[in-house]
Formats: C-alpha cells, sequence, structure tokens
C-alpha cells in the first residue's frame, strides 16, 4: 500500500517583497536565481504581487533579455506554463550598482518602501564594498531592507575583512546575508535533524564511537566558462573555504540550545577555531594540492587544466586535507577534505566510518571479517542516508556475514520535489531567517585557517600534483589518508 504524505505547509508565510537582483544577465541569475524563484511561484509560495527587479548595465532590459530568461527556465526544467506564469513578476532596470547618482530609475521603479526589500549582488566581490555605499547612498538600504552578497567572499582574509568593513558601513549584520549555497541543501540541513533528534546518532557521535570522517565534494566538470576567475582562486579558496568548511562545522557542531540562528551559528565558529592550524612545512604532510591533466570525463577525451586555460598555471584543480579538531568530542579523530574538478564522478557526501568492533565472536579468517559500519550523507546526486552493517547470508549452512546498505533516498521516501537550494535561500532572506546563512566572524574564522595554507603552499609546495581527468586525483591523496591505515570511501551512485 502506497504510503499517503501530508502535504506540509511553508513554516512561515513568504511576504510580498522586491527582490533587486544586481548582475541580473549573469550565469548565476540565469541558471539558478531565475529558475529558483519560478518553482517558488510554481508553488504559490511568493506572493502574486511581489517583484523580482533585474539591474544590468550593458544589455538591452526590453524583450530581448526577457525572451532569454523564459528561454533559460525552460532550458532548467521548468515547463513552459511554469515560465509564463514567474515572467509578470520580472522587470529589468539599466543602471550601475557601484554609481549612486546612477539608480533614479530604480528608485522610481520601487517606490516607497512599504513591503521587504532585498538586494542581491551577484556580482564580483571586487563590487561588493562600491555597490553596497551606492545603494546606501541612493536611501535604498533605508529601513529594514536586506543585502546579499555571494561568494566568494573576498580571496583572503585582509580582503574579507575590508568587503564586512564597508558593509557594515552602512548595513548592520542582522539586515546582512552571505549566501552559500551548499547550506541550503536539504540532506545539509538534515544533519541538525539526524544527529538531534535521533539518540542513535547523539550518543555514538564522538571520538568514542566514530573512527574518521570524508567530506568529499567532487566535480567532473572542468573550467567551464570560470576560467578568468578561477585561475586566481583555485580549488581551495574556491570549494574548501565555503562550502567544505561549511559541511564539516555543520557535521561536528555541539548542540546548540534553540535553532536561532545565533545558537547555530555560535557552534559552528567554535568548531571553526577549534581547528589545528596548518602552517608551513605541515602542508607536506597534511595536504595535497592537484591539477588536471589531458584524460576522459563521461567517455568523452577532454583537454588539461593548462589547455583550457591557455597557459601553464600553478594553480589547483584539486586539494585534499587531514584536518584535527582540538576538542573533547573530537579529539583523535581525523577529518580528511577532498574536492576536485575533472574527478570520475560527480558527488558530494559525508562519510562516517565507526570504530570496529573490539572482538569478533565470528571467526578470523579473513572472509569472516567484519567491515566497520558507515554512514553515508549523500549531498547530490540521490539525495539521502545510507548506513552500511553487517548482516548473516541466509540459509542453514555455515555462518556467513556480509555488508549490506540501509538506503534512504529522499526521492522516495518522501512524494515530493526536492526544492534546490536556492529556493529554500531565497524565501528564507524574504523571511528575515539568517540561520543558513554565514556570519562575519564565520567567514574570517575559516579564512583564518585557510590562509596559512595558502602561505605554505607559496613557500613550500608551489607546483601541484598532476592527475588524469576522470579518475579520483592524485596519487598521493590516496597516501595522504592511506598513511593512518585508512582509505578513501568510493560513491555508490546508484540511479
Amino acid at each position: 500500500m502506497d504510503l499517503e504524505l501530508p502535504v506540509v505547509p511553508e513554516r512561515t508565510p513568504v511576504p510580498t517583497f522586491d527582490l533587486v537582483i544586481a548582475g541580473a544577465s549573469g550565469d548565476l541569475a540565469l541558471r539558478k536565481l531565475f529558475p529558483a524563484l519560478a518553482h517558488r511561484v510554481a508553488e504559490g509560495v511568493i506572493p502574486r504581487d511581489s517583484r523580482v527587479i533585474g539591474l544590468v548595465r550593458s544589455h538591452d532590459p526590453g524583450d530581448g533579455l526577457m525572451r532569454t530568461v523564459e528561454a533559460r527556465l525552460q532550458e532548467e526544467g521548468l515547463s513552459r506554463a511554469q515560465a509564463e506564469a514567474f515572467m509578470p513578476h520580472l522587470e529589468f532596470v539599466r543602471t550601475d550598482v557601484t554609481n549612486p547618482e546612477s539608480m533614479t530609475a530604480l528608485n522610481e521603479r520601487l517606490g516607497p518602501p512599504d513591503r521587504v526589500r532585498a538586494f542581491y549582488l551577484a556580482t564580483p566581490p571586487q563590487l561588493f564594498a562600491p555597490a553596497s555605499r551606492a545603494l546606501a547612498g541612493a536611501g535604498l538600504l533605508d529601513g529594514e531592507a536586506r543585502l546579499i552578497l555571494e561568494k566568494p567572499l573576498g580571496k583572503d582574509l585582509a580582503s574579507a575583512k575590508a568587503i564586512n568593513e564597508a558593509v557594515a558601513e552602512v548595513l548592520p549584520e542582522r539586515r546582512t546575508y552571505r549566501i552559500d549555497h551548499y547550506l541550503g541543501k536539504e540532506t545539509v540541513q538534515n544533519l541538525l535533524v539526524l544527529r538531534f533528534a535521533n539518540t542513535l546518532f547523539e550518543r555514538s557521535w564522538s571520538q568514542r564511537d566514530i573512527d574518521h570522517v570524508q567530506i568529499t565534494v567532487a566535480e567532473t566538470v572542468g573550467l567551464e566558462k570560470r576560467a578568468d576567475y578561477y585561475d586566481g582562486v583555485g580549488a581551495l579558496r574556491d570549494m574548501v573555504q565555503n562550502h567544505v568548511l561549511q559541511l564539516l562545522c555543520l557535521f561536528a557542531i555541539e548542540p546548540p540550545n534553540t535553532l536561532d540562528a545565533d545558537a547555530v551559528r555560535d557552534e559552528k565558529v567554535r568548531v571553526l577555531r577549534a581547528l589545528r592550524p596548518i602552517h608551513g612545512a605541515d602542508v607536506l604532510q597534511r595536504t595535497v594540492r592537484g591539477q588536471y591533466v589531458r584524460g576522459s570525463s563521461n567517455g568523452q577525451a577532454v583537454p588539461g587544466y593548462a589547455e583550457e586555460l591557455g597557459r601553464a598555471s600553478g594553480t589547483e584543480t584539486f586539494a585534499a586535507l587531514r584536518c584535527d579538531l582540538d576538542t573533547w568530542r573530537w579529539a583523535g579523530v581525523p577529518i580528511y577534505l577532498r574536492t576536485g574538478k575533472r574527478m570520475g564522478a560527480r558527488y558530494s557526501e559525508i562519510a562516517v566510518t565507526f570504530k570496529s568492533v573490539p572482538h569478533s565472536i565470528f571467526g578470523g579468517d579473513r572472509r569472516d571479517g567484519l567491515a566497520p559500519n558507515r554512514l553515508v550523507i549523500r549531498l547530490q546526486p540521490n539525495d539521502g542516508v545510507q548506513m552500511h552493517l553487517m548482516m548473516k547470508v541466509p540459509g542453514s549452512g555455515r555462518l556467513q556475514l556480509v555488508p549490506r546498505t540501509l538506503d534512504l533516498r529522499y526521492d522516495t521516501a518522501f512524494n515530493e520535489r526536492t526544492p534546490d537550494a536556492y529556493e529554500r535561500l531565497l524565501t528564507d532572506v524574504i523571511r528575515g531567517d539568517q540561520t543558513l546563512f554565514m556570519r562575519r566572524d564565520e567567514v574570517e574564522t575559516a579564512w583564518g585557517f585557510v590562509d596559512p595554507i595558502i602561505g605554505g603552499w607559496r613557500d613550500y609546495y608551489a607546483t601541484p600534483h598532476r592527475y588524469p581527468a576522470g579518475t579520483a586525483g592524485p596519487s598521493q591523496a590516496v597516501g595522504l589518508i592511506e598513511r593512518d591505515g585508512r582509505s578513501w570511501s568510493e560513491p555508490e551512485l546508484r540511479g
């Protein structure tokens, strides 16, 4: 019998709003932001009179751009009817978001601030400070207006502090939303539920029962259209400083007293501050840098990073780290982080390996050896949770044990579409909920951990190791974990 699931209403109604997106003709807006908002319209979450106003500097804000958006919505999986339903909410204004004198038309279009108003800076980070000052100079940040900053927030601790200080001059922290879309993923949010709503896991969530943890964010794509940006950044800045460290924080936090935004973020900052520093020659033992060369991806030959870029480069496209948290709960539990481009499979997961049983009563030969229990929290694809257990092979003959998997998948456990991360995060901004957004001290503490690694690489590890596209990264990453008597978790990407 099919399970009939109740319809769960939105926890808090979304008020009528104006969302202004700077950089509205860019890839982020066309590929993520507009489709997320269109889905929210299709689900009846966005009020009828709400507006999405795109700011463009050089494009024609007329019908041509509107047709482009409507076509992109359908390319991203929305039906024609859903795309058409979104379009009345959308309009464009040509303006320079860094120049308050050019915002007259936007000011007139917005009118009096009688509704929630939010400004999304889908722009390069060097525009965050001048854009914030310009919006404030035009009077657009008055009242309860909110500002959304897209990652990356700077390229190091100094630049992140400069951006934060510039924004703080015109807007209080409670109205500043630093977005990391990984925090909007359903499985990431479910980390809190998994731990703090299930006694089974919370009691075993420590060095007493856990042997080690692996966090992997693997991509199959190469540079795509980001060559100029990516070569000045690399995998450590682009992925580890934000996405991967945020996953580590949510995995390792102590129980907050409440789900209040600052209570959760206080605990995340404590995790970041407990990270044992990696600096100087430590990078040679606790980190691995890699860069992909020519290989194959999805059965197709693909060029190497330098070939795509058009020149030689020392930028890493792969990074692996062994991290340690100097806390009572996590003392002695290594946490391995790994991320890279042009890897063999696209997946993001947290794999928790528990300690083996202290003594096996089932015999000691290799066939009867006991595999340790593992909990795999899959973020993408096939979002869900897997528990790897030892089971008996059916039959009345000789006792045989095999590892088997309990597999809870969102697409089969729940009879509803899993929303995209940006859908959740954009509506949280309008609701005024900052729980899934990074606070200033979070960002700066994360950079405080990453900056010494970058310095150590500069002094001791300037040349990344090579790995063929379509593989799991350089062989040195295998050595990083095997030195500790462990091995990387291989994904189970069942369709």
